[in-house]
């Protein structure tokens, strides 16, 4: 299974396996660790969803307390805003897609169930960031997004930024119509080599991490890490480790969300 083997000792969840600066932190949950009963089980973050709200909240904190840092949970309507989480009071809660800080102890958080989550941070460490992007988000542009956001902060246009890839959809789960291919390769053609045929005319199976790896490209991050399009990485074949809304929603009524964190040591 093409996965990190790094976890955190008491959890199971994965640490990104990446050239990261010292006191750039990262972590990525998995459904292991948590409280909430099926089919949320057991480590559900997600407060949208269904699941108890006394779990949730359990939860949560038991994500707190495992990095010792404090996850800003956003709001997230598939868009490409980017939220500076310094300018936000503790316990409020962003409409954003992405997000950036610079504060040691806040965890630029994002919560996904096949979405795919992207950290990002600069080679000096200075500051974090994340991303939350589904395929709308992608094409529309919450990768550039965030990365022009965690430039500005670091008062350079150009600044050598990496980034690391987290599980999502993989490619042989991941059907699309004519219209999604259209919205990639309408901006860059060459992102048609994510997109190979599906069972059914106007149907495509596409490569969510491959687009976002190109769009990254694009970007100017040259460092990407983490999800290669393996089948360990998959949200939907791995349905022990990971939770998958498409696998999971309609067969039983909802799923639960996994976060994606990443903060600076203080």
């Amino acid at each position: 299974m093409n996965i990190p083997n790094d976890r955190l000792s008491t959890t199971g969840w994965l640490l990104p396996d990446w050239p990261a600066p010292a006191q750039v932190h990262a972590v990525f949950s998995t459904r292991a660790g948590g409280v909430s009963a099926a089919p949320f089980d057991s480590l559900n973050l997600g407060d949208h969803v269904g699941d108890d709200a006394a779990a949730v909240a359990i939860n949560r904190q038991r994500l707190a307390s495992a990095i010792g840092a404090e996850p800003v949970f956003m709001r997230q309507p598939h868009g490409i805003h980017s939220a500076d989480l310094d300018l936000w009071a503790a316990g409020d809660q962003p409409s954003a897609d992405a997000c950036t800080t610079a504060v040691a102890g806040r965890a630029c958080t994002v919560m996904v169930a096949d979405c795919l989550p992207l950290l990002l941070c600069d080679r000096q460490g200075l500051a974090v960031g994340a991303a939350h992007a589904g395929w709308r988000g992608l094409a529309a542009g919450v990768v550039e997004s965030c990365v022009a956001a965690l430039r500005h902060r670091l008062g350079d246009p150009a600044a050598p930024l990496m980034a690391w890839l987290g599980p999502c959809i993989g490619q042989p789960a991941f059907e699309v119509g004519d219209e999604v291919r259209q919205a990639f390769v309408g901006h860059d053609a060459a992102a048609s080599a994510c997109f190979e045929p599906g069972a059914a005319p106007g149907k495509w199976q596409a490569d969510l991490a491959g687009l976002a790896r190109r769009r990254l490209a694009l970007a100017g991050v040259a460092g990407v890490f983490g999800n290669d399009g393996g089948a360990g990485w998959c949200t939907v074949s791995e349905s022990s480790r990971f939770f998958s809304h498409r696998r999971d929603a309609a067969r039983l009524g909802s799923t639960g969300r996994m976060a994606a964190s990443i903060w600076l040591a203080g």
